[in-house]
């Protein structure tokens, strides 16, 4: 623990010199200059303006320049940029400026007279006409800074009375005025040119949709008359302009699809083999893809008129087989066969495959909340397009070892690990009835089997043997839902050589040995997962819930055995219930800061033939992705006592139950470039509802529960470089659960804890 205690007083002490060394810009300003810090801008309302607050929000994204950047009321990237300047500069200040530095943005950058016309600008294109915009300037000598006020009237804006065609004979009028009634122009709304935009791209789409290949946004102009109205109101029109072109009114139908499996940019494709399927024309030099298994990934048909949704669809169903790195879908206008009411294409779908095999390493160092730490390697090959249907073969194989760096009677313990999987992915759905490719509009289910084997060996105690096997499909059903079901899920595991010690604790643990007895489950699992985390919206949600029953199906076919527990196959089997939920929410403001926090709740119920979870089933917290304040699985369960702190980092098991609850929360913010900040707090533990007391006092869930949560705050720094995150968190215990009443709470800097992981923890 002193080590943490050190670690954190040196990050301490670098944290402290680099602001020191990052203060005080203002004393590098020139002589007569002032440091920009940016502008406001107030409204007065000449009349009630409903959303007055929007506009002002839009009115001060425009504002120009951007001050300097601000970290804990200083400018860091300003400091290095003057520190650099100096004829004296050295080595470090010059590196910190090519990193981190920034030009000053003084007052004298400002335009003030223009940034007023952008503001009167912008507030015509809302409708706001004949705007009155002022400015006023504040310095702060004592700080050598200034600031920016803009005063803006806004006059009473035009209202929107009618919208409609101004149409003529061109047959493109007629489905262009079909879609109108979609509009999100309607009477009452503001003259918003922005709004009139998005009209001509709505319409755009609407037409691409129905063929118009060519059309084009720009094409259309929107007219607006005032004349028939005294008060502030307009009718609006929208026609084509002047001089289209001919080809870009007129709907085009497919005539040729065309796929190319294998294809190499470079190589000549005229002398390939064309084989003929379902009304497609499958162009390669060798049979690299059964035309069979990549039809149904094509939505695009001869004689349908021309449908960017469908391409879209057909481009992402084909990226998602995991065959190719490449796809591209590409047009050609066939024009000796277009005519004044229809345009010709053939539709050339160029598939650029992946290398066939390959082979990936993984090297890891692990520590564990036990004081274990060792190297474990891992080995993938990866065959792909293995039965020319698109699937994929994982072979995995592990080794790892680990030893137990403690003082006390389990010191120079180690553990052996060996395992073996393969996963075979097929890119369809293996279901014993044909379900029809246009059921699943946005992507295809992947079937997929795995079978595994691990052996583990911990000297002292005991080795232990366990297989698995699943089979299920997983698919996205849009952007943001994705399902995963394993009808089958099979594991089985066998405890083998034990020693006398290992033996003891088994007796002294009731609970921990029920956990272990039953070494057969057979089940099903069911995950939900919906996010949005990939989006750039201001609120973000996800979710992801999963589903984990055993035991059903074989108890039809089970007979007691000699322990008066049923069994199958001559195997004692699990039977349990398992249901957990994962919901977090993200609140993006301001330039990279966001508020995340996260709900985390499961809950497994033991029956029939299980008296409690099997002993891989059950619940932890504590951890880096968990209560970051607390070892990893070392909370719990409950308030369950060990006789001291240095037992509780020594025990060679973890503390698990069949009830978890954890809550996060974290505000996350930029210091500079890739450099990340946070500052957190989490709570949670795990409990048991069929406790012994006897062996686990104080672990069983009650209506005290609220009062059992290990809880931590903290702050970290973490490396984002395009989502690739190195994190290192830095967390105190101010509610230890384990503690005797009255000892709980505390802010224990003696008892902290130093993170180092890869990615965010929510």
């Amino acid at each position: 623990m002193k080590s943490h205690i050190h670690t954190y007083k040196l990050l301490t002490l670098l944290i402290a010199i680099g602001l020191l060394t990052s203060c005080s810009a203002e004393r590098f300003v020139p002589e007569g200059k002032f440091l920009y810090d940016g502008a406001e801008v107030f409204i007065v309302n000449d009349t009630i303006v409903q959303d007055d607050a929007t506009v002002q929000t839009q009115l001060e994204a425009i504002l120009r320049p951007e001050p300097n950047t601000k970290f804990l009321g200083n400018r860091p990237g300003l400091t290095y940029y003057y520190k650099a300047q100096r004829e004296k500069s050295g080595f470090l200040n010059k590196w910190l400026n090519k990193k981190f530095g920034e030009e000053p943005v003084y007052l004298d950058n400002v335009q003030p007279l223009e940034v007023e016309d952008i503001i009167k600008n912008r507030l015509e294109n809302m409708g706001f006409f004949y705007t009155e915009a002022n400015y006023e300037t504040y310095r702060d000598s004592a700080n050598k800074s200034a600031t920016l006020s803009y005063s803006v009237k806004l006059k009473q804006p035009y209202k929107l009375q009618s919208y409609q065609l101004d149409s003529d004979s061109l047959l493109i009028y007629q489905p262009i005025k079909s879609t109108l009634g979609d509009s999100p122009l309607k009477k009452g709304n503001r003259f918003d040119l922005g709004l009139m935009k998005l009209e001509r791209e709505r319409i755009d789409r609407e037409l691409k949709q129905r063929g118009y290949y060519n059309f084009n946004s720009g094409f259309l102009i929107f007219e607006a008359d005032t004349n028939r109205y005294d008060a502030k109101k307009f009718d609006l029109f929208v026609r084509l302009k002047k001089d289209v072109p001919k080809k870009s009114i007129i709907p085009y139908k497919i005539r040729n699809v065309n796929i190319y499996p294998n294809y190499v940019q470079g190589n000549d494709t005229t002398s390939q083999d064309s084989v003929r399927y379902a009304d497609k024309n499958f162009i390669q030099s060798e049979n690299f893809f059964k035309p069979k298994r990549l039809d149904p990934y094509i939505l695009l048909e001869e004689g349908n008129l021309y449908d960017p949704v469908a391409s879209r669809n057909t481009s992402r169903r084909l990226a998602g087989i995991g065959a190719y790195k490449f796809v591209n879908i590409d047009y050609k206008e066939i024009d000796t066969l277009a005519t004044d009411s229809l345009g010709i294409l053939d539709a050339n779908i160029y598939l650029s495959p992946l290398n066939k095999r390959a082979l990936r390493a993984e090297l890891q160092a692990v520590t564990k909340s036990n004081n274990f730490a060792g190297p474990n390697l891992a080995l993938t090959f990866t065959n792909r397009n293995l039965f020319q249907g698109g699937e994929t073969l994982n072979i995995t194989g592990k080794v790892g070892y680990e030893t137990q760096f403690a003082s006390g009677e389990n010191a120079g313990l180690s553990s052996i690990t060996l395992g073996l999987g393969a996963d075979l992915i097929f890119p369809r759905l293996l279901f014993p009835v044909t379900i029809s490719k246009n059921y699943f509009k946005y992507d295809i289910p992947k079937t997929k089997i795995s079978l595994e084997g691990d052996y583990l060996n911990r000297s002292q105690l005991y080795s232990i043997t366990s297989g698995s096997a699943t089979f299920g499909y997983l698919w996205n059903a849009n952007k943001y839902v994705t399902h995963e079901l394993n009808p089958i899920s099979i594991q089985y595991t066998k405890l083998g050589s034990t020693t006398d010690e290992f033996n003891q604790i088994l007796e002294d643990n009731p609970f921990l040995q029920n956990s272990f007895e039953q070494q057969f489950i057979a089940g099903l699992t069911y995950s939900f997962y919906y996010s949005e985390m990939a989006s750039r919206r201001t609120h973000q949600f996800y979710l992801n819930t999963n589903l984990d029953v055993a035991g059903n199906t074989v108890s039809l076919f089970g007979q007691e055995g000699d322990n008066g527990k049923d069994e199958f196959l001559g195997l004692e089997y699990a039977q349990y219930a398992k249901l957990d939920i994962d919901v977090r929410y993200h609140f993006n403001f301001g330039k990279e800061q966001k508020i995340a926090t996260r709900f985390f709740a499961g809950y497994g119920l033991p029956y029939g033939n299980s008296e409690v979870l099997p002993f891989t089933k059950q619940f932890f917290s504590g951890g880096p992705y968990s209560v970051r304040a607390f070892r990893t699985r070392s909370l719990g369960p409950g308030t369950f006592p060990l006789n001291s702190e240095d037992d509780r980092e020594d025990t060679f098991f973890d503390q698990s139950g069949n009830v978890r609850l954890e809550a996060n929360i974290e505000y996350r913010y930029p210091i500079f470039g890739v450099v990340k900040g946070a500052v957190f707090a989490d709570a949670g533990n795990v409990w048991n509802t069929n406790n012994d007391e006897t062996s686990l006092p104080g672990g069983e869930f009650s209506s005290s529960f609220i009062n059992e949560l290990g809880i931590g705050v903290g702050t970290g720094v973490r490396v984002d470089i395009q989502g690739f995150v190195i994190r290192l968190d830095y967390a105190v215990p101010i509610h230890t659960p384990f503690k005797p009443e009255g000892e709980r709470y505390g802010f224990e800097i003696d008892n902290s804890v130093l993170n180092f992981a890869i990615g965010y923890p929510f």
